[in-house]
């Protein structure tokens, strides 16, 4: 393997990594060389990954418990440094769902997905980052350190039906911008992944896979982009946003400014009258529809998660 495609000596620890993308995605990083802590909630289905990886020849231990909780983050940490004394690579994958339209949503639902995913993320990061911080600091030398995040289509495309997974995943990629931008200089290379992939969580919006077939939204075919930004050739990679699925991959633009307005009032400044003045013209007698949404990823596959492949609903 390419010295810029090898993960041996390093080591990652991986959320959510007893079934779907987390599975994949450790696997992968494992047959690349690296030596893994993983997490998940108790049961049969993290050791198991963990016992596959060591059967593949591959370093593999477990720390069972709820990701957004400060001691689970506190003992992912302990187990990379005293298992192998070293933390090169986070991948936060670990999510749930609780799908309801906002109106009828209970503050539990919401509180649950928006704590697994964007506070699991935040946990991670957080002691992962401060680690790397005083490696750094003690030798002056940038480390070698790499996030992965979990975000989602779902963000992009306001995802009816998911309030609470499209505001944890809109969350997610703007944690992970920043910390790519606060933390570069200390060698800390973030970046966020928008899977689609046919896993236990999605499997009543997309059904069985395709008999005989390649199955285009298998997470395996996630994993490699994961490998790759977990390497030493993504250095230059930092604070991005990738849509990816089957053999697609798909760097988002980041957020751009469609128009501008201007108060035409002797000081410049707005008045209610200039507002209406401006804004009326430009967005007339049109039916409202969700303006700040990015369909553009919709066109990359024919293959979609639950989703049409023109309109806002969207899950992923």
């Amino acid at each position: 393997m390419d010295d810029a495609l090898t993960l041996a000596g390093r080591v990652a620890i991986v959320t959510g990594a007893g079934n779907g993308l987390g599975r994949a995605e450790s696997l992968a990083l494992a047959r690349a060389g690296a030596s893994l802590v993983l997490n998940d909630l108790p049961g049969d289905a993290v050791a198991e990954v963990a016992a596959q990886i060591g059967a593949e020849g591959g370093q593999a231990v477990v720390v069972a418990g709820d990701v957004a909780d400060w001691a689970t983050g506190e003992q992912l940490m302990a187990a990379a440094l005293g298992s192998y004394g070293r933390l090169d690579i986070l991948v936060n994958n670990a999510g749930v769902l609780r799908d309801r339209m906002i109106f009828t949503m209970s503050p539990d639902e919401w509180d649950l997905v928006i704590r697994v995913h964007l506070r699991g993320h935040f946990v991670t990061t957080r002691l992962a980052t401060a680690w790397w911080r005083e490696q750094r600091n003690a030798t002056g030398v940038p480390v070698y350190a790499r996030i992965v995040n979990t975000s989602s289509e779902a963000f992009l495309l306001g995802s009816i039906g998911q309030p609470n997974y499209a505001a944890a995943k809109a969350g997610i990629a703007a944690l992970t911008v920043t910390t790519a931008r606060s933390c570069s200089r200390y060698g800390v290379r973030a970046n966020a992944i928008c899977p689609r992939a046919r896993t236990a969580m999605t499997a009543d919006l997309m059904g069985p896979a395709p008999a005989g077939a390649v199955d285009p939204l298998a997470p395996e075919h996630v994993a490699p982009l994961v490998v790759y930004l977990a390497g030493p050739a993504a250095e230059t990679i930092n604070g991005e946003v990738f849509v990816v699925h089957g053999g697609v991959a798909a760097v988002m633009d980041p957020p751009r400014v469609r128009s501008v307005f201007r108060a035409a009032t002797p000081d410049g400044m707005w008045t209610l009258d200039s507002v209406h003045a401006a804004l009326g013209p430009a967005f007339g007698d049109a039916a409202p529809s969700a303006g700040f949404l990015c369909e553009d990823t919709l066109g990359l596959a024919t293959e979609t998660i639950g989703f049409p492949r023109r309109g806002p609903a969207a899950r992923g």
